[in-house]
């Protein structure tokens, strides 16, 4: 069952590629899981890195000197790294934060650090935020710090979202006379809505995490002395969910966007006879008695 929902879960994911051609290497650290030992995945010059500690895979943006901005090589690293982790049946949950308290990502680089910028991505290594969408895998952004433009529209690509307090959010595409990036204007409308994402890109500028908090664009927010602490707790409590019903949940979701309800109807109640006839509806049937009993 996992596997063939990780086929069919999107049709953005690539088929499985040679990691060493994309120059993707993996090393592993003193860290473990139950499972395994932690592996650092890491693409050259891309500024981007990679942890997979079990089933979960935390992926920062790591460019501290230019605040976390994008530059071409964050942009083809990460979907270098997405891309990898997509096809490995060993990760559930994908986490995406920035490095340090204050930035997540604020966007493309406008003036690249004062170097000569590198010529433009080509439009296929710019699908991270397509990737994010609809790998099989649960994505989580942890927006340590300020997002805004094409780092929110990562952010906003992943399923959950959470928030430090001293995060600020801001669209500010049209500040810098384009129209979108990253699929925002898809993603935000699906999250609160057409007229609210429509006035967030056209009339508001900068905005706080408790009003993302109200927009209902973040589901928790954390003091920044708490923040990685909260998001751990969080991924912690996902990572033990029932692993199958976890993928399938995500897999629902994505397919609810594509289908007419008659026709989700159908691959719902199928997905749903073959969990209810698996182990872990057992197990979970299991512990909630056990639950009931102790209260």
């Amino acid at each position: 069952m996992a596997e063939r929902l990780r086929e069919t879960a999107g049709d953005s994911i690539p088929p499985t590629r040679d990691a060493k051609s994309d120059g993707i290497e993996m090393t592993s650290t003193g860290q473990h899981s139950d499972a395994a030992p932690a592996a650092v995945l890491t693409s050259g010059g891309s500024d981007v890195s990679c942890v997979i500690d079990g089933p979960v895979a935390t992926i920062t943006l790591d460019r501290p000197s230019r605040r976390n901005a994008m530059s071409v090589g964050m942009v083809q690293g990460l979907r270098t790294v997405l891309e990898t982790v997509a096809v490995r049946r060993d990760v559930r949950i994908v986490v995406l934060t920035g490095s340090g308290d204050r930035f997540f990502c604020p966007g493309a680089d406008l003036d690249g650090g004062g170097t000569d910028a590198p010529a433009s991505p080509q439009p296929w290594q710019l699908r991270a935020a397509v990737l994010l969408h609809d790998m099989p895998q649960l994505t989580i952004a942890g927006i340590n710090g300020a997002t805004a433009g094409a780092g929110f529209g990562w952010a906003c690509a992943c399923d959950l979202r959470v928030a430090s307090s001293s995060a600020v959010f801001n669209v500010a595409f049209l500040a810098v006379g384009v129209a979108g990036d990253m699929g925002l204007p898809w993603t935000l409308s699906h999250i609160v809505g057409a007229a609210k994402a429509r006035e967030l890109f056209m009339l508001r500028e900068k905005f706080g995490a408790d009003e993302a908090l109200r927009l209902g664009i973040v589901s928790e927010v954390f003091e920044p002395a708490e923040f990685r602490a909260g998001l751990a707790r969080l991924v912690t409590r996902l990572a033990r969910a029932a692993p199958t019903a976890l993928l399938t949940m995500k897999a629902n979701f994505l397919a609810a966007e594509r289908l007419s309800f008659s026709d989700f109807f159908d691959l719902e109640i199928e997905r749903h006879l073959h969990l209810v006839a698996g182990p872990e509806f057992s197990e979970g049937k299991r512990a909630f008695h056990d639950n009931q009993r102790q209260t």
